[in-house]
């Protein structure tokens, strides 16, 4: 699904000059490229702060802690998303209130949200899936109604603009009152092992969540808050920090790739296309398509017997898993997200394809649908 070796092998003498100044420095924890890297992508993003971390799902669960979150209050999601996102509602106590996503972008329903709203309901959760950003203009505006936080998760939409009705543009994950992300290295901003971030303009806020991620501490030894031991290390920062001038370029050659995509599969009544919605950048972490009539998983078997890579994202939804049968979830009637567990299949996209292997990829998906 994603070719990271070949993407090395471009920026390699980079990447290899960067990895051993770390080396040479021995400063592998808390190195000062981490905070270099953190002040760069905050000029990227156009945010005040960015707090680095292990992984993505620490990003969530940080974000979550650091809001005082406390068990007992409730925290809306969407079904159809990775379970990261809503497992670290569960495991601080808190209760998940799952709802729809909206079928043509993939991105929670904010008329979903409205409904969900309880005297309980403390903080939204919007995910920006497989690069398309979440309707937040109108998502901003109801937690402003209900006085509720807004934690964006990013991590499949880094570099990702957002563009309002006034025409402000802001990146996603700097709109909310807290961003995360992942540098898991499938995604856009990728690492060679895991990483995180999270974002905030909020200067009280982000000393608090520097405190979370540093086991509490301010001060070396002196503990004011309870926190967790989340870090990204020196050799991923000083990789990250290479790659972050590439990123434009990424996402520009992730979207020429799925502009071929769109092109190939335009005469295709079956196969539906990833929608654009005219506020946001489409990034494409993932190019997911929507079958109609078509088997999905005997497409994705076919795929595979032609050696071209496929994932499902997602086969069965957060409110299905058996770890949120306490919540009662199943019982709820999620007919878009139940729906589209059934029919989306993602193919290839990353930086490295090229016309030979769009090619094929192409050909071999009408072939089958059009059987």
């Amino acid at each position: 699904m994603v070719d990271t070796q070949t993407q090395y092998q471009k920026i390699k003498k980079e990447i290899n000059h960067a990895m051993q100044e770390v080396l040479d420095s021995s400063s592998y924890i808390n190195g000062k490229i981490v905070q270099e890297f953190a002040i760069n992508l905050a000029k990227y993003l156009d945010t005040k702060h960015v707090i680095p971390c292990a992984n993505g799902t620490d990003a969530l669960q940080i974000a979550m802690m650091a809001l005082g979150l406390e068990p007992g209050d409730e925290v809306i999601t969407p079904s159809f998303t990775y379970i990261a996102t809503t497992e670290v509602i569960a495991l601080l106590r808190l209760i998940p209130v799952f709802v729809e996503v909206d079928q043509d972008t993939f991105c929670i329903d904010p008329k979903s949200i409205r409904k969900a709203i309880t005297s309980k309901t403390k903080a939204i959760v919007p995910v920006h899936l497989y690069g398309h950003s979440a309707y937040m203009e109108e998502i901003m505006n109801i937690a402003r109604e209900h006085n509720l936080f807004v934690i964006e998760d990013n991590a499949q939409a880094i570099g990702s603009d957002y563009i309002f009705s006034n025409g402000i543009k802001k990146k996603t994950g700097t709109i909310g009152t807290i961003g995360t992300t992942s540098f898991y290295p499938s995604k856009n901003l990728g690492a060679f092992g895991d990483g995180g971030a999270l974002y905030t303009n909020d200067d009280e806020l982000a000393v608090t969540i520097k405190m979370t991620a540093n086991h509490g501490q301010a001060k070396r030894y002196y503990h004011e808050i309870v926190g967790c031991n989340s870090r990204l290390d020196s050799l991923q920062a000083a990789i990250l920090n290479e790659k972050l001038k590439y990123l434009d370029r990424y996402i520009e050659a992730r979207q020429k790739a799925a502009d071929f995509y769109d092109r190939a599969f335009s005469g295709s009544l079956k196969i539906k296309t990833p929608h654009r919605a005219p506020y946001c950048k489409h990034v494409f972490h993932q190019y997911t398509i929507i079958l109609d009539g078509i088997n999905r998983d005997k497409l994705h078997s076919f795929l595979t017997e032609m050696k071209i890579p496929s994932m499902i994202y997602y086969p069965v939804p957060a409110h299905r898993q058996k770890m949120f049968a306490k919540f009662n979830s199943s019982s709820l009637r999620m007919p878009v997200t139940d729906w589209l567990t059934e029919k989306v299949i993602s193919l290839p996209i990353h930086t490295e394809l090229d016309e030979e292997q769009l090619n094929y990829i192409t050909q071999n998906v009408l072939e089958f649908v059009n059987r």
